[in-house]
């Protein structure tokens, strides 16, 4: 697989027209703490599917059109960029096919099959085979990536766009890693507009594969331990993804799963926003003063977490 290149200024704002009308273009809030600093909270669990990862898909497809894609789509996905191909493919009217791992968690599953996508479960070896070879054989139509796709890149670095023109004079942003799809496009913005704006990967100590990246200065694959948070966390730093996030973050900040439910509960109780894991992630790290910069963006990219899960956390305990 060949190294994906950042988009340049003209992809971005591209894709800003093609997404508009269908993509929420979501807050910039300050995030009630107590600490020093300004940390701000971008809103995108506020997008109609409840994460950001409707960006890609409906980028992707409306750049493809419909008769392109007469066979459907399909893609791997433990849940998010499932349900934003899935709400894509209805809104063209071509058939959508999910893969998932088993260990997929019901409200998400749910969420995909509610859109009308057709959902088959792999084991995770075998599900993760298929994102590193970007296909899976005996599924028709176009494979569209959660992560390593130039489009989808292209569109999550809308995000990037929009958090410049709300907050100029940021400094850091810190947004979750599991592709790396979200933070690389957000830092590929930053880059096509001249800004010098740091941006970290979150990640969680169960399973931090960039950060073993970083220090091996290779794609790693890790130890993965199986938690609720399912956005980040994967075995590994995905080849073709390693150029660009290697050269457009400025590390791997890794927090605690213990310090993630902290952040996701503080995020409900002072904001009254429901995060999922992932999207705590970079509260956590940014509570933990890892990150330089007097005014921090964190990336709050999805909140559609298990209730049983969040019941769990707003009763103080670590699921």
């Amino acid at each position: 697989m060949n190294p994906l290149t950042a988009p340049s200024l003209s992809d971005i704002t591209t894709a800003q027209g093609r997404i508009a009308g269908t993509v929420v273009r979501t807050p910039l809030v300050r995030f009630n703490h107590d600490g020093p600093g300004e940390i701000w909270l971008k809103l995108e669990n506020l997008q109609p599917i409840g994460s950001f990862k409707l960006r890609g898909p409906v980028n992707a497809m409306r750049k493809a059109g419909k008769k392109a894609l007469a066979e459907g789509v399909y893609t791997a996905s433990a849940g998010n960029h499932a349900q934003g191909l899935a709400w894509a493919a209805r809104e063209m009217g071509v058939p959508c096919t999910i893969i998932v791992p088993t260990h997929a968690p019901d409200t998400k599953v749910n969420a995909i099959t509610r859109m009308g996508a057709k959902v088959v479960k792999w084991a995770l070896d075998d599900w993760w085979k298929v994102i590193q070879d970007h296909h899976a054989p005996d599924i028709p139509g176009r494979f569209i990536h959660p992560a390593a796709d130039s489009d989808v890149i292209a569109a999550n670095a809308t995000i990037g766009i929009e958090i410049l023109e709300d907050l100029p004079d940021l400094d850091t942003v810190i947004a979750p890693y599991g592709g790396g799809g979200l933070s690389c496009g957000i830092a590929s913005a930053f880059k096509a507009k001249g800004a010098k704006v740091k941006v970290y990967a979150a990640e969680v100590d169960t399973a931090a594969p960039l950060a073993a990246s970083y220090k091996a200065r290779s794609a790693q694959t890790v130890e993965r331990k199986q938690t609720f948070i399912d956005g980040i966390g994967g075995k590994s730093v995905l080849p073709e993804m390693w150029p660009l996030a290697s050269k457009l973050l400025a590390g791997s900040l890794v927090s605690s799963l213990a310090d993630i439910v902290l952040a996701l509960r503080l995020i409900i109780e002072r904001n009254h926003v429901v995060a999922e894991g992932a999207g705590a992630a970079p509260v956590a790290a940014a509570l933990s003063g890892k990150a330089a910069g007097r005014k921090i963006v964190c990336v709050v990219s999805g909140g559609n977490i298990d209730p049983l899960v969040l019941s769990k956390i707003l009763n103080g305990e670590t699921p």
